[in-house]
Protein backbone atom coordinates (compact mmCIF):
# COMPACT_ATOMS: atom_id res chain seq x y z
CA UNK A 1 0.00 0.00 0.00
CA UNK A 2 1.20 3.90 -0.78
CA UNK A 3 -0.68 4.61 2.77
CA UNK A 4 -0.01 3.72 6.49
CA UNK A 5 -2.66 2.55 8.21
CA UNK A 6 -4.51 4.82 11.35
CA UNK A 7 -2.61 1.73 13.50
CA UNK A 8 0.45 2.84 11.59
CA UNK A 9 -0.25 6.47 11.58
CA UNK A 10 -0.78 6.04 15.71
CA UNK A 11 3.00 4.84 16.12
CA UNK A 12 4.58 7.05 13.66
CA UNK A 13 3.31 10.50 15.32
CA UNK A 14 4.15 8.22 18.48
CA UNK A 15 7.56 8.50 17.83
CA UNK A 16 7.38 11.71 15.68
CA UNK A 17 6.41 13.15 19.16
CA UNK A 18 9.13 11.54 21.42
CA UNK A 19 11.50 13.44 18.40
CA UNK A 20 9.58 16.80 19.31
CA UNK A 21 10.58 16.77 22.89
CA UNK A 22 13.53 15.99 22.80
CA UNK A 23 14.73 18.61 20.72
CA UNK A 24 17.33 21.19 21.14
CA UNK A 25 15.99 24.35 22.19
CA UNK A 26 17.62 26.34 19.99
CA UNK A 27 16.26 23.94 16.95
CA UNK A 28 13.04 24.45 18.26
CA UNK A 29 12.96 28.14 18.66
CA UNK A 30 14.26 28.43 15.06
CA UNK A 31 11.75 25.83 13.28
CA UNK A 32 8.35 27.59 15.66
CA UNK A 33 9.56 30.89 14.10
CA UNK A 34 9.35 29.35 10.70
CA UNK A 35 6.31 27.74 11.12
CA UNK A 36 4.87 30.81 12.49
CA UNK A 37 5.70 32.68 8.94
CA UNK A 38 4.28 29.91 7.41
CA UNK A 39 0.84 29.74 8.69
CA UNK A 40 1.02 33.16 8.54
CA UNK A 41 1.61 32.69 4.83
CA UNK A 42 -1.38 31.34 4.31
CA UNK A 43 -3.27 33.37 6.05
CA UNK A 44 -2.05 36.93 4.25
CA UNK A 45 -3.53 35.01 0.97
CA UNK A 46 -6.74 33.75 2.79
CA UNK A 47 -7.00 37.56 3.18
CA UNK A 48 -5.92 38.66 0.03
CA UNK A 49 -8.86 36.37 -1.97
CA UNK A 50 -11.11 37.38 0.83
CA UNK A 51 -10.76 41.01 -0.09
CA UNK A 52 -11.93 40.46 -3.77
CA UNK A 53 -14.90 40.94 -4.98
CA UNK A 54 -16.17 37.11 -4.54
CA UNK A 55 -15.83 37.16 -0.84
CA UNK A 56 -19.52 37.33 0.32
CA UNK A 57 -20.26 34.47 -1.48
CA UNK A 58 -20.21 30.85 -0.79
CA UNK A 59 -17.62 30.48 -3.35
CA UNK A 60 -15.62 33.51 -1.86
CA UNK A 61 -15.74 31.51 1.53
CA UNK A 62 -14.72 28.36 -0.23
CA UNK A 63 -11.61 30.34 -1.57
CA UNK A 64 -10.51 31.69 1.29
CA UNK A 65 -10.45 28.49 2.97
CA UNK A 66 -8.82 26.35 0.26
CA UNK A 67 -5.79 28.86 0.12
CA UNK A 68 -5.01 29.24 3.65
CA UNK A 69 -4.34 25.54 3.45
CA UNK A 70 -1.24 26.47 1.89
CA UNK A 71 0.34 27.47 5.31
CA UNK A 72 0.20 23.85 6.41
CA UNK A 73 1.25 22.50 3.50
CA UNK A 74 4.79 24.73 4.35
CA UNK A 75 4.96 23.49 7.86
CA UNK A 76 4.52 19.73 7.15
CA UNK A 77 6.45 19.32 3.89
CA UNK A 78 9.56 21.82 4.60
CA UNK A 79 9.44 20.94 7.91
CA UNK A 80 9.06 23.34 11.20
CA UNK A 81 7.39 23.27 14.55
CA UNK A 82 3.86 24.51 14.77
CA UNK A 83 1.92 24.58 18.28
CA UNK A 84 -1.51 23.36 17.24
CA UNK A 85 0.27 19.71 15.44
CA UNK A 86 2.45 19.57 18.57
CA UNK A 87 -0.56 19.00 20.70
CA UNK A 88 -1.12 16.10 19.16
CA UNK A 89 2.00 14.55 18.77
CA UNK A 90 3.54 15.37 21.92
CA UNK A 91 0.39 14.11 23.74
CA UNK A 92 0.29 11.06 22.16
CA UNK A 93 4.02 10.04 22.67
CA UNK A 94 3.64 11.09 26.07
CA UNK A 95 0.54 9.01 26.78
CA UNK A 96 2.57 5.93 24.93
CA UNK A 97 5.56 6.16 27.63
CA UNK A 98 7.60 7.70 24.63
CA UNK A 99 8.44 11.30 26.30
CA UNK A 100 8.17 12.88 29.26
CA UNK A 101 5.13 15.07 30.17
CA UNK A 102 7.84 18.08 31.11
CA UNK A 103 9.01 17.66 27.64
CA UNK A 104 5.74 18.03 26.73
CA UNK A 105 5.44 21.49 28.39
CA UNK A 106 8.94 22.95 27.63
CA UNK A 107 7.61 21.49 23.99
CA UNK A 108 4.35 23.80 23.84
CA UNK A 109 6.12 26.48 25.74
CA UNK A 110 8.97 27.25 23.55
CA UNK A 111 6.97 26.60 20.42
CA UNK A 112 4.01 28.75 20.91
CA UNK A 113 5.87 31.31 21.76
CA UNK A 114 8.14 30.95 18.92
CA UNK A 115 5.38 30.49 16.54
CA UNK A 116 4.18 34.08 17.81
CA UNK A 117 7.58 35.83 17.12
CA UNK A 118 7.58 34.28 13.34
CA UNK A 119 3.91 35.26 13.03
CA UNK A 120 4.24 38.67 14.01
CA UNK A 121 7.30 39.02 12.00
CA UNK A 122 5.34 38.33 9.00
CA UNK A 123 2.89 40.57 10.11
CA UNK A 124 5.39 43.31 9.70
CA UNK A 125 7.23 42.61 6.99
CA UNK A 126 3.57 42.13 4.70
CA UNK A 127 2.94 46.23 6.76
CA UNK A 128 5.54 47.60 5.25
CA UNK A 129 4.93 45.89 1.81
CA UNK A 130 2.12 48.77 1.80
CA UNK A 131 -0.62 45.50 0.76
CA UNK A 132 -2.45 47.50 3.61
CA UNK A 133 -3.16 50.95 2.17
CA UNK A 134 -1.35 54.18 2.73
CA UNK A 135 -1.76 56.99 5.37
CA UNK A 136 -4.22 58.52 2.96
CA UNK A 137 -6.59 55.18 2.27
CA UNK A 138 -6.84 51.63 3.41
CA UNK A 139 -7.35 49.33 0.78
CA UNK A 140 -10.14 46.48 0.12
CA UNK A 141 -6.74 44.65 1.98
CA UNK A 142 -6.58 46.02 4.74
CA UNK A 143 -9.95 46.45 5.43
CA UNK A 144 -10.61 42.65 5.16
CA UNK A 145 -7.67 42.50 7.50
CA UNK A 146 -9.50 44.69 9.73
CA UNK A 147 -12.79 43.26 9.49
CA UNK A 148 -11.19 39.55 10.35
CA UNK A 149 -9.22 41.08 13.67
CA UNK A 150 -12.25 42.45 15.11
CA UNK A 151 -14.91 39.87 14.28
CA UNK A 152 -12.04 37.34 16.09
CA UNK A 153 -12.04 39.70 18.81
CA UNK A 154 -15.77 40.27 19.00
CA UNK A 155 -16.34 36.93 19.79
CA UNK A 156 -17.48 35.61 23.72
CA UNK A 157 -15.05 33.62 25.11
CA UNK A 158 -17.40 30.48 24.89
CA UNK A 159 -17.99 30.97 21.39
CA UNK A 160 -14.08 31.06 20.67
CA UNK A 161 -13.32 28.71 23.32
CA UNK A 162 -15.59 26.06 21.16
CA UNK A 163 -14.37 26.83 17.62
CA UNK A 164 -10.63 26.39 18.52
CA UNK A 165 -11.75 22.86 19.20
CA UNK A 166 -13.28 21.61 16.09
CA UNK A 167 -10.12 23.86 14.53
CA UNK A 168 -7.72 21.75 15.93
CA UNK A 169 -9.31 18.59 15.98
CA UNK A 170 -9.66 18.96 12.36
CA UNK A 171 -6.13 20.47 11.99
CA UNK A 172 -4.68 17.39 13.79
CA UNK A 173 -6.44 14.74 11.45
CA UNK A 174 -4.85 17.04 8.33
CA UNK A 175 -1.97 16.10 10.30
CA UNK A 176 -2.52 12.49 10.73
CA UNK A 177 -4.08 12.33 6.72
CA UNK A 178 -0.49 13.25 5.73
CA UNK A 179 1.61 11.38 7.47
CA UNK A 180 -0.78 8.64 6.18
CA UNK A 181 0.67 9.12 2.71
CA UNK A 182 4.18 8.19 1.65
CA UNK A 183 4.63 11.00 -1.23
CA UNK A 184 4.06 14.82 -1.66
CA UNK A 185 1.29 14.59 -3.55
CA UNK A 186 -0.79 12.44 -0.94
CA UNK A 187 0.42 14.65 1.92
CA UNK A 188 -1.03 17.84 0.01
CA UNK A 189 -4.53 16.59 -0.49
CA UNK A 190 -4.42 15.10 3.18
CA UNK A 191 -3.94 18.68 4.14
CA UNK A 192 -6.25 20.26 1.92
CA UNK A 193 -9.58 19.10 3.01
CA UNK A 194 -9.17 19.04 6.72
CA UNK A 195 -8.16 22.59 6.41
CA UNK A 196 -10.82 23.77 4.25
CA UNK A 197 -13.24 22.61 6.14
CA UNK A 198 -11.77 24.80 9.01
CA UNK A 199 -11.09 27.99 7.45
CA UNK A 200 -14.10 27.71 5.83
CA UNK A 201 -16.33 26.54 8.58
CA UNK A 202 -14.70 30.03 10.45
CA UNK A 203 -13.12 28.29 13.61
CA UNK A 204 -10.38 29.27 15.29
CA UNK A 205 -6.26 28.45 14.99
CA UNK A 206 -4.59 30.06 17.87
CA UNK A 207 -1.46 30.39 15.48
CA UNK A 208 -2.92 31.95 12.59
CA UNK A 209 -4.52 34.24 14.65
CA UNK A 210 -1.50 35.50 15.80
CA UNK A 211 -1.13 36.50 12.14
CA UNK A 212 -4.78 37.54 11.37
CA UNK A 213 -5.02 39.45 14.47
CA UNK A 214 -2.01 41.20 15.18
CA UNK A 215 -2.16 42.59 11.48
CA UNK A 216 -5.49 44.14 12.15
CA UNK A 217 -4.10 45.58 14.82
CA UNK A 218 -0.78 46.90 13.30
CA UNK A 219 -3.03 48.64 10.72
CA UNK A 220 -5.71 50.37 13.30
CA UNK A 221 -2.35 51.40 15.35
CA UNK A 222 -0.82 52.76 12.32
CA UNK A 223 -3.97 54.50 11.17
CA UNK A 224 -6.39 55.21 14.14
CA UNK A 225 -7.82 58.50 12.68
CA UNK A 226 -8.71 56.49 9.10
CA UNK A 227 -10.21 53.17 11.08
CA UNK A 228 -11.85 55.48 13.08
CA UNK A 229 -13.81 56.88 10.39
CA UNK A 230 -14.62 53.95 8.41
CA UNK A 231 -16.28 51.87 11.78
CA UNK A 232 -18.07 54.88 13.30
CA UNK A 233 -15.55 54.87 16.36
CA UNK A 234 -13.51 57.28 17.85
CA UNK A 235 -9.54 56.88 17.81
CA UNK A 236 -9.12 56.21 21.27
CA UNK A 237 -12.08 53.56 20.78
CA UNK A 238 -9.75 51.86 18.17
CA UNK A 239 -6.27 51.49 19.83
CA UNK A 240 -8.57 50.50 22.95
CA UNK A 241 -10.14 47.80 20.87
CA UNK A 242 -7.01 47.00 18.38
CA UNK A 243 -4.45 46.17 20.93
CA UNK A 244 -2.12 43.11 22.11
CA UNK A 245 -4.11 42.86 25.79
CA UNK A 246 -7.58 43.23 24.09
CA UNK A 247 -6.10 40.26 21.68
CA UNK A 248 -4.57 38.47 24.20
CA UNK A 249 -7.37 38.58 26.68
CA UNK A 250 -10.74 38.06 24.01
CA UNK A 251 -9.00 35.68 21.80
CA UNK A 252 -5.90 34.13 22.30
CA UNK A 253 -6.42 32.46 25.74
CA UNK A 254 -9.43 30.81 25.03
CA UNK A 255 -8.68 29.74 21.69
CA UNK A 256 -5.19 28.36 23.03
CA UNK A 257 -6.95 26.24 25.26
CA UNK A 258 -9.49 25.27 22.92
CA UNK A 259 -6.75 24.10 20.78
CA UNK A 260 -4.78 21.82 23.65
CA UNK A 261 -7.98 20.09 23.98
CA UNK A 262 -9.41 19.38 20.57
CA UNK A 263 -6.08 18.11 19.12
CA UNK A 264 -4.61 16.26 22.77
CA UNK A 265 -8.37 14.90 23.63
CA UNK A 266 -9.99 14.74 20.35
CA UNK A 267 -7.38 13.25 18.25
CA UNK A 268 -3.93 11.89 20.04
CA UNK A 269 -6.07 11.01 23.35
CA UNK A 270 -8.92 8.84 21.53
CA UNK A 271 -6.16 7.06 18.98
CA UNK A 272 -3.72 6.32 21.52
CA UNK A 273 -6.40 4.32 23.43
CA UNK A 274 -8.00 2.48 20.23
CA UNK A 275 -4.60 1.33 18.36
CA UNK A 276 -1.67 2.04 21.20
CA UNK A 277 -3.00 1.51 24.52
CA UNK A 278 -1.92 -2.07 25.97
Amino acid sequence: MNFLTPAEIAAATANAGKAKCEMPIMKMIVMGILAGAYIGFGANLATKIGSMEAAGTSGGQFLFGAVFSVGLMLVVIAGSELFTGNCMFCCISSLNGQSTWGGLLKNWTVVFLANFVGSVLLVYIIFYGGFWGDPTAISAHGSKALGIASAKMSLTWGQAFFRAICCNWLVCLAVWLAFAAKDVVGKIFGIFFPIMAFVSSGFEHSVANMFFIPMGITIAQGNPELVAAANNMTPDQVTAFFSYGNFITANLIPVTLGNIVGGSIFVAMFYWFVFLKK
